[in-house]
């Protein structure tokens, strides 16, 4: 019997299939995880099947990666319509991280309005404005009102840089303190220099004086 324990230790095989022959079954291995470990990128889109200039009226694009949209109503990653709303959004009318448009809103826009953190437009309003008229923390163009104000013409501001300047620091060819300067004076001031100034342009300047 000794023998027998000793072939089986040897061989590395249980007592029964040493004398009969018979093989103990294996335990079987566990189920492997039949679990992706790179789940697929979610993605959702829907196109309306109606149509408007050869686009469809709305185009939803949504997901991981560069997901475009374009139609009349846009969402997406990259979305470009009429009405467009995305990280990167381009359209007549534009919401977005990156924005551009006629009307256009977001961190960084570009329009003929432009509302964001960082706007430029012939019309800008933001955290940092560029445009012909801006209005901003920082504020740059032709016609400039906020915190700081670097203007070519009219800036009004805490700090005022232009032809006519207006601000607790002004500096300029006319530089006045808003103040002691009233709305009356700055609309001289304005149509004496720029006597083709938009009536209404002049008339809203005003209106930071009152």
């Amino acid at each position: 019997m000794g023998n027998l324990v000793a072939l089986s230790d040897y061989f590395g095989v249980s007592l029964d299939e040493l004398v009969k022959g018979e093989k103990q079954p294996q335990p079987s291995a566990p189920p492997a995880d039949d679990v992706d470990p790179f789940p697929r990128r979610f993605q959702w889109e829907y196109k309306s099947k109606r149509t408007l200039f050869g686009l469809p009226l709305v185009h939803i694009h949504l997901g991981w990666g560069l997901c475009r949209a374009k139609g009349i109503l846009a969402i997406g990653n990259l979305a470009t319509g009429l009405f467009s709303l995305g990280a990167l959004s381009a359209g007549l009318f534009s919401l977005g991280g990156l924005s551009l448009g006629l009307l256009a809103l977001g961190g960084l826009t570009l329009g003929g309005v432009a509302l964001g953190g960082v706007a430029i437009g012939l019309l800008a309003i933001g955290g940092l404005a560029v445009g012909v008229v801006s209005l901003g923390g920082l504020s740059i163009g032709v016609y400039a009102v906020g915190g700081a104000a670097l203007a070519d013409r009219v800036a009004i501001g805490g700090f005022a840089s232009g032809h006519i300047a207006l601000g607790e620091r002004a500096r300029g060819s006319l530089a006045y303190s808003r103040a002691t300067c009233t709305p009356d004076l700055l609309r001289r001031m304005i149509l004496d220099e720029y006597p083709h100034t938009w009536k209404a342009l002049v008339d809203f300047l005003t209106l930071f004086l009152e």
